[in-house]
């Protein structure tokens, strides 16, 4: 593992609001940047009231202007909602800003529901151009002559690094196919990470963009004192999931010491399952858990994510998770 890294949805917590949420954001990532974190990602979602990073490039804009050198970016843009040449503008502002210290994951799935896809996308097309979008977003971040039609201006030469995103086998044959870097969502959908990264580090093609693959993979965290105060605050997370799999979806809940007595069992389990690639309790603990993940997968990168309702606890959590972080990677 040569990187450790964090992934954040801003939450709106149960009582507090989206800028409340946007404000413990910036906190955040202060923190995870003294801790040692190599990147600060944000997601694209939309229409949901517990998370506050919909305008994404706003928010890593925000973030960048906050934090002094660690690496901030998309994890990512949900690239079918939006022009190739809009993003590349934003991200080519950013990168104009933020020289150096801006990445660009892009992701095919809505990151919402369909009506929502539909109010952002004003038409849906029949046909998958994810491929094709990829490598023209890719295009206008590269060198193109003065005399091309279109050009992406700020964005031109920015060659902000662009990482494909996935939780199917999808995203792994494209960005082997492309030679990008590849990051697998395994923190909500684990089943597939093995066979993508396998799928990914054999059939990779080097490029200009990458000689060799480079496989992030993202695992949950949630660290505290004691192994049963971190099971305590995981619940938060365990029932805005449950919320969003029976569609009613909310801000992060209160956390909770009878998560059985909110959720039915068959919901549960299928929450926790979706949950599974994580590590909960005392450093000790996740040391373990997470040391079994990099060794079972070797990742390149491992990036990982947490709700705790209580901002402090979670800003503690991950700098629990960076210390333990910095010792498996030296290991």
């Amino acid at each position: 593992m040569q990187h450790f890294s964090l992934l954040d949805l801003s939450p709106v917590p149960e009582g507090k609001n989206v800028a409340d949420a946007l404000a413990n954001t910036v906190e955040l990532a202060q923190a995870a940047e003294e801790a040692g974190y190599h990147r600060f990602w944000l997601a694209e979602h939309h229409n949901m009231p517990g998370i506050a990073s919909a305008a994404t490039s706003v928010v890593i804009g925000h973030v960048a202007g906050a934090t002094k050198s660690m690496r901030v970016g998309a994890g990512g843009i949900m690239l079918p909602n939006h022009a190739p040449l809009v993003v590349a503008e934003q991200f080519g502002t950013l990168a104009t800003l933020y020289p150096d210290r801006i990445d660009l994951g892009l992701g095919r799935a809505p990151g919402t529901d369909m009506a929502t896809a539909r109010a952002l996308r004003r038409h849906m097309a029949p046909d998958d151009s994810f491929p094709q979008d990829v490598q023209e977003l890719i295009g206008y971040l590269g060198d193109m002559p003065d005399n091309a039609p279109v050009r992406a201006i700020p964005g031109g030469g920015t060659h902000v690094p662009v990482w494909i995103l996935g939780s199917s086998l999808y995203g792994a044959r494209l960005a082997a196919h492309l030679g990008l870097p590849y990051a697998f969502a395994s923190h909500f959908a684990p089943d597939m990470l093995a066979e993508a990264l396998a799928i990914y580090r054999t059939s990779f093609q080097p490029s200009e963009h990458l000689e060799r693959p480079y496989a992030m993979m993202a695992a949950g965290v949630c660290a505290a004192q004691t192994d049963a105060e971190a099971d305590y605050l995981r619940s938060s997370q365990f029932l805005a999931f449950a919320k969003l799999r029976t569609g009613n979806p909310g801000k992060l809940p209160h956390p909770t010491h009878d998560l059985a007595a909110q959720v039915p069992a068959r919901v549960l389990a299928g929450v926790k399952h979706a949950l599974s690639c994580s590590a909960t309790g005392t450093a000790a603990t996740i040391k373990e858990q997470l040391g079994r993940l990099i060794e079972t997968f070797q990742p390149d990168e491992l990036m990982v994510t947490g709700m705790i309702h209580d901002h402090a606890a979670r800003v503690r959590s991950f700098q629990i998770a960076a210390d333990v972080l910095t010792d498996l990677r030296q290991g």
